[in-house]
């Protein structure tokens, strides 16, 4: 569990990397929430706990651009693997109010933003899976006429910004409704004009690009559906868009998904959820075509969207569609450091991925007090042996965390339940 910060405290002569560049060895100051002062040789206050970071990067905590969220224990284990902050993508209402009400009071949780219920054609993705049961029936948008009362519901119910789905179930192998453009294009007007950045999901290109066109702030997944045109790629870039490419969302349901190899690093395995490990195990041993189904995306042709977009100047925010218990192996937390090897196999350096999972997702989502290093900002931070910036997979071994200036101490964190039911939906 994470204790009260009751004193100062200095990291020492760590690299720091503040969001968008490393700096070489400097000293970073915490005190109470907050960074109060980064530099050189800066003086030791009385009674501060000294921390050294000799060989070690200090970093801004994570921030996973695309979760669903349905209970504490979940924020649990995202704050465990250097997960200091969530934006989830859709859920139920009053679990997305308490779950972000516990998080706001605790240091043992991962931070979160909600999105609520997400816009979507009557018997539209997802309304599938209220079918199978797990999720609940929620409101729908039949026209673009009632677009200004359905935004101003998701407002009145908490949301931080809106999720509207264009699906058409193609890509998945369940064909479906779909809005019509002009009510995509409604939706987006009236959250704007209730101050919400709007996020699409998106699986395809010609869903991409409808996105794109209604004026959308972000991509909740890069295109998958086969190999993205230039045409695409620059309107994402003219648009100022940003994506969320989801990659180990999309591995994961391909026959291998990157999960396996994660759950075999002795850098995360001890932190990871048993029951995960055990849903994994199971996942191992299940015949890959009846698992997966009629799906046609390939991981590939997402990556190549994404990198494509990136290097034109489109941001790109590190994001993993983690659930848990939606039937496949992308989960909170460990899947996050899969999601970043993945960027980097992609053609990402790992500086730039680094900048996706900190200060890209806190400047596309308006997150000002966090994302960077730097005076006045939020005491969300991970200390690391190594240098992330040249293997990505050094985020791997984190010696300190830090959350609002509390030390979360993890193998304590790891070995209790609490949080994990109650606060449930």
């Amino acid at each position: 569990m994470s204790a009260p910060a009751s004193r100062p405290t200095l990291v020492r002569q760590a690299a720091v990397f503040d969001g968008t560049r490393l700096h070489p060895a400097r000293d970073v100051l915490i005190e109470g929430p907050l960074i109060t002062a980064v530099g050189d040789a800066l003086p030791l206050p009385e009674g501060a706990h000294v921390v050294d970071g000799t060989g070690r990067t200090l970093l801004p905590g994570l921030i996973d651009a695309h979760t669903h969220a349905t209970d504490a224990g979940q924020l649990r284990q995202s704050l465990l693997f250097g997960v200091t902050t969530e934006l989830d993508m859709g859920g139920a209402p009053a679990t997305a109010r308490r779950l972000r009400a516990a998080a706001g009071g605790r240091d043992d949780l991962a931070d979160l933003r909600v999105a609520t219920t997400g816009a979507t054609a009557p018997g539209g993705h997802p309304h599938q899976l209220v079918e199978t049961g797990l999720l609940e029936p929620f409101p729908t948008v039949a026209r673009w006429q009632d677009t200004d009362a359905f935004v101003a519901a998701r407002v009145a119910e908490g949301a931080d910004h809106l999720k509207i789905f264009i699906e058409d179930g193609t890509a998945i192998g369940h064909p479906m409704p779909l809005m019509s453009a002009q009510t995509v294009t409604a939706l987006v007007r009236a959250a704007h004009e209730r101050g919400l950045r709007t996020v699409a999901h998106t699986l395809t290109r010609t869903a991409a690009r409808q996105a794109i066109d209604c004026g959308i702030d972000g991509l909740a997944h890069a295109p998958a559906d086969g190999h993205s045109s230039d045409d695409l790629i620059e309107a994402a870039a003219a648009h100022g868009v940003f994506v969320v490419p989801t990659l180990t969302a999309l591995t994961g349901m391909t026959p291998t998904p990157a999960e396996y190899a994660l759950a075999d690093d002795p850098r995360l395995r001890p932190y990871a959820d048993p029951r995960w490990l055990d849903e994994l195990d199971r996942i191992r041993t299940t015949d890959p075509a009846q698992r997966v189904g009629p799906i046609s995306m390939d991981p590939a042709h997402a990556a190549d969207a994404a990198l494509r977009m990136f290097r034109l100047g489109v941001p790109l925010l590190a994001g993993t569609d983690g659930t848990g218990g939606m039937g496949h192996p992308t989960t909170h937390g460990i899947s996050y450091h899969g999601e970043l090897a993945l960027l980097v196999a992609a053609g990402l350096t790992p500086a730039q991925v680094l900048t996706a999972a900190t200060a890209a997702p806190a400047d596309a989502f308006a997150l000002a007090d966090r994302g960077r290093i730097a005076p006045g900002l939020r005491a969300d931070l991970l200390l690391v042996e190594g240098d992330p910036t040249h293997d990505i997979t050094a985020l791997r071994a984190v010696t300190h965390l830090w959350r609002r200036g509390v030390p979360v101490d993890r193998p304590a964190l790891a070995t209790t339940g609490a949080g994990a039911a109650e606060i449930r939906s």
